[in-house]
C-alpha cells in the first residue's frame, strides 16, 4: 500500500490558525484511511497466497502459463475479492538461484474518507503479493514406514521397542515421536506435524518436519543442525490406485469353511470280537496262535475288533498291511509296546496310548467320536492320512510326532511341555490351536484350515509357546493372539486370511504374501528374538532375522501380485506394515 503526502510551505500565522480544524479533522481522517487499507491488505493478501498455490498447481499439471492468470483470478474472486487487478507470472531465482517460483499480485482500489478535507483524492492503491515455489523438494528415499496418519502418535516408538531401516525413510503425514530406543532411517519424516525424541536416539541423514523438532539439551544422539529441514513434505499413499490393494480390500472377511469330520464305519466286517490281549491268552482266545510268551506278533490281516485291550508291559506288533477296524474303543496298558505297523487303523469308541505311547507306520488312520482320546508317551505315525475328531490333548512332556499327509483334527490343545509335529501335508484344526507355556507345535508345508474354539479364538499362544508354520494357503475363521515370549512364524502364501484379530507379542514371522484382517492388527512383539531351530523337526526359522523380533519375509524374485508384498490390511484397510 502506498499513500502519496504533499506539503506546502507558503502563507501566514493568520492563514495556518484558520485552517488549524481542517488539519485535525484531515489528521483523524488519514488514520480512519490507513486502518481500512490494512484490513484490506489483509485480506487481499489471504487470496493472494491461495491463488499463488492454486496457480502453481495448475502450472504443475499443465506447463503452461496461460492457465496462471486464469486460476488465480477465479481464486481470488472466490475469496470475495471484486474488482481487484491480479496478476500472476513465472518468476526466476526465488526464493534462492535456480529456484523458480509463481508470483501472484493483487491490487485493489480503496476511497479515501475523511482525509479528503485535505486534499487526499478519492482512492488509494492496495497491493499485495504471494510466492509459491515450483521446485521440486529434495529428494529422499523411498518410505518403508509410512504413516498416513495425522495424529500426533502417527508413528511412536515406546519403551524397548527400535525402529531400524537406515536405506529407506521413516516417514508420518503427523508427528514421529521416539520414547524408546531407536529411530534409524535414510530420513525421518513428518509430513505436516512434529519430530519428537526424549532420551533415545533419530539417526538419519535428514530430519524434515513442518511444525517443530524437540529433543531435550543433554541428547546427543540426534542428527546436528545441518541435517534437520523445517518445512513441510507432502506425502502420499503409494497404494491409492494400487490394483492389489483394491483386491485385498475386496477380500476383507473372506476365509475357507471347515468340513465336517464324520466318524469312520467300523462295520464293514462281520463277526467283531473282544481282544484282550494279557499275559495268559486260553485256547478259545483269537490270538492265542500268535503269542510269544512276552506278547503277540499278529499277521497281516483284516481285523474286526469289538474292543482291543491290552495288559501292562506286553510288546505287540501288527505286521504290515493289516486293516485294523475297532468298535468300541482302544486301551493299551501301561508299560506296553504297541506297533501297529503299516496298516490302516479305522476306531470309534475312543483311544488311549497307554503311558509309553503306540507306533502306527505309514497308512490311513481315522478315530471318530465317542470315549477319550489320549495319547500319553510318545507316538509316532509314519505317513498317511489322519483323521483324528476331537480335540489333541498333550501335556507332561507327551509327544505325537506324525508324517507326511493330510491331518484333520478337532482340534488342538498343548501344554504341559507336550508337543506335536506333522510333515508335509493338509493341516486342518476345527475348533482351533491352544498352546500353552513350554509346548510347541511344528507343522510342514500344506493348506492351513483353523477354525474357531473359545472365545473366537483360531490360535492363542500363552508365553514361551511355539506354533511353527510351512507354506501353504492360510485361512483363520477367528482371533489370533500370542503373548510375549512365544514364537509363531507363518509360511508363504498368496494371501493369508484372518477373519478376526491379529494380536502379535513375542516373536513372529510373517512369511510372504498378503496379509487380510477382518478386525484389528496389534504389534506388540519385544524381548524374544530369532533365529529358532525346532527340535522336533530340526529346521530353522527366522534366520534372515537374527536378533529381530519380527521378520517379513519378501520373495524380491516374482512380481508383486504373486509374491504377495508382505501388505498388512485391516478392516479399515489400514497399514500397518508393508513393503
Amino acid at each position: 500500500m502506498s499513500l502519496s503526502l504533499f506539503r506546502h510551505k507558503g502563507g501566514g500565522v493568520g492563514v495556518i490558525a484558520g485552517l488549524s480544524l481542517p488539519v485535525v479533522l484531515g489528521a483523524a481522517g488519514l488514520a480512519f484511511d490507513i486502518n481500512r487499507g490494512l484490513e484490506q491488505q489483509a485480506a487481499n493478501q489471504r487470496a493472494a497466497d491461495m491463488a499463488a498455490l492454486g496457480a502453481a498447481m495448475a502450472f504443475k499439471a499443465n506447463s503452461s502459463e496461460a492457465v496462471l492468470e486464469p486460476t488465480a483470478k477465479d481464486i481470488v474472486r472466490a475469496n470475495g475479492i471484486a474488482g481487484a487487478t491480479v496478476r500472476a507470472t513465472v518468476h526466476d531465482d526465488f526464493p534462492s538461484a535456480g529456484d523458480q517460483s509463481v508470483r501472484v499480485t493483487v491490487t485493489t482500489q480503496a476511497p479515501y474518507t475523511l482525509a479528503k478535507v485535505v486534499g487526499m483524492g478519492d482512492r488509494f492503491s492496495v497491493q499485495t503479493q504471494s510466492f509459491a515455489s515450483l521446485t521440486t523438494q529434495a529428494p529422499y528415499a523411498p518410505p518403508c514406514f509410512l504413516a498416513l496418519s495425522s495424529a500426533s502418535d502417527a508413528i511412536t516408538v515406546t519403551g524397548g521397542a527400535s525402529i531400524d531401516a537406515p536405506d529407506c525413510s521413516i516417514a508420518a503425514v503427523g508427528s514421529v515421536q521416539n520414547k524408546g530406543q531407536l529411530i534409524r532411517g535414510h530420513d525421518i519424516i513428518s509430513g505436516s506435524g512434529d519430530i519428537v525424541v526424549d532420551y533415545g536416539t533419530l539417526s538419519a541423514e535428514s530430519l524434515r518436519f513442518a511444525g517443530s523438532f524437540s529433543a531435550p539439551s543433554w541428547n546427543g544422539n540426534v542428527p546436528p543442525a545441518d541435517k534437520r529441514k523445517n518445512q513441510a513434505t507432502e506425502l502420499v499413499d503409494p497404494w491409492a490406485d494400487n490394483a492389489d490393494l483394491a483386491d485385498a480390500r475386496s477380500e476383507l472377511g473372506n476365509y475357507t469353511s471347515i468340513p465336517g469330520l464324520s466318524n469312520p464305519d467300523t462295520s464293514v466286517c462281520s463277526g467283531a470280537k473282544d481282544y484282550a490281549l494279557d499275559w495268559s491268552p486260553n485256547a478259545s482266545h483269537p490270538a492265542k496262535a500268535y503269542w510269544t510268551g512276552s506278547g503277540y506278533n499278529l499277521p497281516a490281516a483284516t481285523y474286526c475288533i469289538k474292543k482291543l485291550t491290552t495288559g501292562g508291559g506286553l510288546a505287540i506288533r501288527f505286521a504290515s498291511g493289516s486293516r485294523i477296524y475297532v468298535q468300541q474303543g482302544v486301551a493299551i496298558g501301561g508299560g506296553s509296546s504297541v506297533d501297529f505297523g503299516d496298516s490302516d487303523i479305522f476306531v470309534n469308541g475312543g483311544f488311549d496310548s497307554g503311558s509309553s505311547g503306540v507306533t502306527i507306520g505309514n497308512g490311513t488312520l481315522w478315530i471318530g467320536n465317542g470315549g477319550q482320546v489320549k495319547w500319553q508317551g510318545t507316538n509316532r505315525k509314519g505317513n498317511g492320512t489322519v483323521i483324528i475328531n476331537q480335540t489333541i490333548t498333550l501335556g507332561g512332556g507327551q509327544k505325537l510326532l506324525m508324517g507326511d499327509g493330510s491331518h484333520f483334527f478337532g482340534g488342538f490343545n498343548l501344554g504341559g511341555g507336550g508337543s506335536a509335529k506333522m510333515g508335509d501335508g493338509d493341516f486342518t484344526a476345527v475348533a482351533g490351536i491352544f498352546i500353552a507355556g513350554g509346548s510347541e507345535l511344528a507343522v510342514g508345508n500344506g493348506n492351513y484350515l483353523i477354525g474357531p474354539g473359545s472365545g473366537n479364538a483360531a490360535i492363542k499362544l500363552s508365553g514361551s509357546a511355539i506354533y511353527l508354520m510351512g507354506d501353504g494357503t492360510f485361512s483363520a475363521n477367528g482371533d489370533i493372539d500370542t503373548a510375549g515370549g512365544s514364537r509363531i512364524a507363518f509360511g508363504r502364501t498368496r494371501n493369508h486370511y484372518i477373519n478376526g484379530s491379529l494380536r502379535i507379542a513375542g516373536s513372529a514371522v510373517f512369511g510372504a504374501g498378503r496379509y487380510t484382517i477382518a478386525g484389528g492388527f496389534t504389534n506388540g512383539t519385544g524381548g524374544t528374538t530369532w533365529p529358532y531351530t525346532s527340535p522336533l523337526n530340526g529346521l530353522t526359522y527366522g534366520s534372515d532375522f537374527s536378533g529381530y523380533d519380527m521378520g517379513v519375509n519378501v520373495d524380491r524374485t516374482r512380481p508383486c501380485a504373486d509374491r504377495g508384498c508382505c501388505e498388512f490390511r485391516g478392516a479399515d484397510g489400514g497399514l500397518a506394515n508393508g513393503y
